[in-house]
């Protein structure tokens, strides 16, 4: 039988049979590691992934039953065959019942059970053909129906706003896309902007909340040479690079009062001077905007103008929380986890129940903690079975200990280290980034500099 390097687990504390055993795997082209013992088989099974556990019934500490149960815990989708030389129809139909996948009585010839593991290969690789077929078919199905570009989801709420940019595409129309952080904001303004006229043309995001206003007015309209100190040169803005294209004003509930007035201007006449310039330049610019705050509470508080508001929120988009859209976790998971397998060259999945324990999980960081999540589980795992047990860990709140780090270097260590207190500072803040900063003990351009390094752009 032709196998792809199935690994095989023989556990026998009679040394002659367990070295006959394991000499006739390896003729067969097996993997093979054999133990003497229960718990030596347990430890190897913590660190290791096999496919097929063979033990002897009669042992000692633990018997055979006992490991296979353990091992299953370990590991639930490896195939179990029990040997034992007092096989009885109770012992055959309890080993069974407790998940062996085959019992065979001792003594029996080396062509007997070479029969008896080869059938037990070929169930394992039955279940991967379907396992395949069920990926693939998933797979499929999220490209049919719920995937939009790089956003995945086929709840309603995301099939609506699927639909919305579709419609939105060909227009010109300001859109304010509003949502907590983590949903995925900046991904619907691209979206919107890769599917109109416009697409090969620029597409420009200026995060206003990581500039203080001189800088931002800067950044926005540009400067000429001489303007102010360390103005050496003219420096084109974004409206002018995006002449053509769209212009994403991530975090607008950040502006100022002062500035809003200038962009409400720009969007108004579609015309501005540079900082220190006098000529009025036009540019043709689509406004997409987006928010984690409220800007009707920031009106009532002086905060945001009226005016500006109302020009912004032609067409708003709300993002669900991924609470509010918990159906969609599985599409989401499968497509980061195919997304890791690819960039890190290492093939892992999930126990079959690992969807019931994210989907109880309430994710206030939303999609951008769950792709952390899974980028952590995919790196600590030992297995290529990323165990539930693992996952409910990871989501419990428990502090990190030295486990989950194991095998990565000090510096990918830190790198974890460092991210994930960045996204719980985030949490507590309510992804006020200002505010996650203070408890950081960091500056807040500081912090945005990190939130590029690691990633956690919203």
């Amino acid at each position: 039988m032709k196998n792809e390097k199935l690994t095989v687990i023989v556990t026998e504390d009679n040394e002659t049979m367990r070295l006959g055993l394991r000499e006739n795997l390896k003729r067969a082209q097996y993997l093979v590691f054999d133990f003497a013992d229960g718990p030596s088989t347990l430890d190897f099974l913590k660190q290791h992934q096999a496919d097929i556990l063979i033990t002897d019934l009669r042992m000692q500490p633990l018997n055979g039953l006992q490991v296979l149960e353990k091992a299953k815990e370990i590991q639930p989708s490896i195939e179990v065959l029990l040997i034992s030389a007092y096989g009885t129809i109770d012992e055959a139909v309890k080993a069974i019942r407790n998940g062996a996948t085959d019992f065979l009585t001792k003594p029996f010839s080396k062509e007997e059970f070479l029969i008896r593991v080869n059938q037990v290969a070929q169930n394992i690789s039955r279940k991967k053909q379907i396992e395949s077929l069920q990926a693939e078919n998933a797979y499929l199905h999220q490209e049919v129906s719920g995937q939009f570009g790089q956003m995945v989801g086929s709840t309603p709420a995301m099939q609506r706003i699927f639909q919305l940019i579709r419609t939105l595409a060909s227009e010109n129309t300001p859109v304010l896309i509003q949502g907590e952080s983590g949903t995925g904001k900046e991904l619907i303004a691209r979206a919107i902007h890769q599917q109109s006229p416009r697409k090969n043309r620029p597409f420009i995001k200026v995060n206003c909340g990581a500039l203080n206003d001189n800088l931002l007015e800067s950044e926005l309209f540009g400067h000429e040479k001489g303007s102010f100190s360390g103005a050496i040169r003219q420096h084109k803005g974004r409206f002018e690079l995006a002449d053509g294209g769209t212009l994403f004003l991530d975090e607008i509930g950040d502006v100022s009062p002062a500035l809003q007035v200038k962009l409400l201007r720009v969007l108004q006449e579609k015309e501005f001077e540079r900082v220190g310039g006098e000529k009025t330049l036009r540019v043709d610019v689509r406004i997409i905007a987006a928010t984690n705050r409220n800007l009707e509470d920031l009106i009532a508080n002086g905060r945001f103008r009226e005016d500006l508001y109302y020009r912004l929120n032609v067409v708003p988009i709300h993002v669900p929380p991924l609470r509010q859209r918990k159906e969609d976790i599985p599409l989401l998971v499968d497509y980061f986890l195919r997304q890791l397998n690819r960039r890190r060259h290492i093939v892992k999945r999930f126990e079959s129940n690992a969807n019931e324990i994210f989907k109880a999980y309430n994710w206030p960081g939303n999609i951008r903690e769950l792709q952390n999540v899974l980028e952590r589980l995919h790196i600590i795992s030992a297995t290529e079975v990323i165990p539930t047990q693992l996952v409910a860990a990871q989501l419990s709140g428990a502090p990190a200990s030295f486990t989950d780090f194991q095998g990565l270097s000090l510096d990918e260590a830190l790198y974890h280290f460092e991210k994930n207190l960045i996204i719980e500072a985030l949490k507590k803040a309510n992804g006020v980034k200002h505010r996650a900063a203070k408890l950081l003990g960091i500056g807040t351009s500081a912090l945005y500099y990190k939130l590029e390094k690691f990633g956690l752009k919203s």
